[in-house]
């Protein structure tokens, strides 16, 4: 994942759950129809919620993180209990954008069973979606400040190719009277391209909300 006009280090939040797990069974039989990825905005949602003050991503000053990449498939249960153990190098990697490696088994057990891959692919699937992120500067500034919904939007169709407005939503949440955007769903197919997201995955923040700076 790069910022626009300078690296960054990112770390994508997660999905309030598996929610966009539309996934019978054998999920297998079900085959994927594309994955949505959650990006979390770490100094909002460290702000809003008390309880992950003490998480590595808080505590080390994380602009973004990455929550998860959830596939789309039409199963019911998608836990796995295959191993999430990735070779030291990988998991070096993935730390970057997913600092907290319990919160990774956790993700790989519950949507394991959706993916036609192993832990390890999957993974490495994550890395290179986020790599290929321009993420826009406004996004991992030091200071809070106040952004238009369209604006945000703009930038981000305008530093992605093959993105579009509907490839990319935003989330917020409301904290002492301002609400902050917290995470953002882009979606892809199953080849790694933009594409449009689902019903199910929607913008909610207001025309104008604020972006929690790393201080």
């Amino acid at each position: 994942m790069s910022v626009t006009s300078q690296p960054i280090q990112v770390t994508l939040l997660s999905l309030s759950g598996a929610a966009l797990v539309l996934c019978t069974q054998n999920a297998f039989s079900a085959p994927v129809q594309g994955y949505v990825m959650s990006v979390q905005m770490t100094p909002a949602v460290c702000l809003i919620d008390s309880s992950k003050s003490k998480k590595r991503k808080c505590l080390e000053g994380y602009s973004l993180n990455i929550e998860g990449l959830y596939p789309e498939v039409a199963a019911r249960e998608c836990s796995s209990q295959s191993s999430a153990k990735l070779p030291p190098l990988q998991a070096k990697v993935v730390a970057r954008v997913m600092p907290d490696e319990a919160a990774r088994v956790q993700l790989w057990q519950g949507i394991g069973g959706c993916v036609p891959m192993n832990a390890s692919q999957y993974f490495r699937m994550i890395i290179n979606n986020a790599d290929r992120i321009n993420v826009p500067s406004v996004l991992t500034g030091q200071g809070t400040q106040s952004v238009q919904l369209s604006q945000l939007r703009s930038l981000f169709l305008k530093s992605n190719s093959g993105m579009s407005s509907k490839s990319v939503h935003f989330q917020c949440s409301n904290h002492q009277g301002k609400s902050y955007l917290t995470e953002i769903k882009i979606c892809y197919d199953t080849a790694g391209r933009y594409k449009q997201c689902g019903a199910g995955v929607e913008s909610n923040c207001p025309n104008q909300f604020f972006i929690k700076g790393s201080y």
